[in-house]
């Protein structure tokens, strides 16, 4: 079996290189790994780092010309994922690689998508107004789909490979994380989670996500409610 690893990559320059490395020497019992790396338009020195690494450690690496957002950059790491299963992986610190294999355990006949949560079990949070903007998300988003979920919002998402490539995704930004949840649950698809490591981080760091995010994330989840899709 193989696992898919999708890292999208923007002014990552400080942690790129760590993460490339925990990613590569994480071993996954029963599963070979392809690790595919998007740089979606960097201004600072990740690219380079990236050019640098592609010898060092085996991955693919595909590149924006210029900016377009985590969701545009998942797109086209879905389009050279040859792997079982896909998983998505921040090109930051806040999660650990490790717990690739408590999602691919979880993984039964009835559960083919697997979301690791933050909320599950005891581990750290961030600034206090995000973590009240995610659980608001996220009850917003269960009150209108009849959905039991934890953390909508977590990066670790597990994915059958034919089951995301084949869902039709279209948002280009942060708000991917509530596109492909209503096209998951509005196919039909039964999602499980797990408790996860996480070890958040600061602007000063490097978090990226703003107050405008949340209000396109609370817009996407209204459209894909109500939006007539294709299956």
């Amino acid at each position: 079996m193989k696992l898919s690893i999708i890292i999208p990559a923007y002014n990552e320059e400080r942690t790129i290189e760590e993460l490339l490395k925990k990613v590569s020497d994480v071993q996954i019992k029963g599963y070979e790994k392809e690790i595919i790396v998007i740089d979606d338009g960097s201004e600072d020195k990740t690219r380079d780092i990236l050019d640098g690494l592609k010898n060092k450690i085996g991955f693919t690496f595909l590149k924006h010309p210029k900016n377009i957002g985590k969701g545009g950059a998942i797109k086209t790491g879905l389009k050279k994922v040859t792997g079982d299963f896909v998983i998505i992986q921040d090109a930051d610190l806040e999660y650990e690689p490790k717990d690739y294999s408590l999602l691919l355990e979880s993984i039964d006949k009835d559960y083919q998508v697997i979301y690791g949560s933050r909320n599950l079990g005891k581990t750290q949070r961030g600034y206090f107004l995000f973590f009240l903007a995610g659980k608001t998300l996220t009850f917003l988003f269960n009150f209108l789909y009849g959905a039991k979920i934890t953390d909508i919002n977590t990066c670790y998402k597990l994915f059958r490979t034919d089951i995301i490539k084949n869902i039709g995704l279209e948002e280009d930004g942060f708000e991917f994380c509530e596109e492909v949840t209503a096209r998951i649950l509005r196919k039909g698809y039964k999602i499980k989670e797990v408790p996860i490591n996480y070890y958040p981080r600061s602007f000063n760091e490097g978090k990226k996500i703003k107050f405008k995010d949340g209000l396109m994330a609370i817009w996407t989840i209204l459209r894909y409610k109500f939006k007539k899709l294709p299956f």
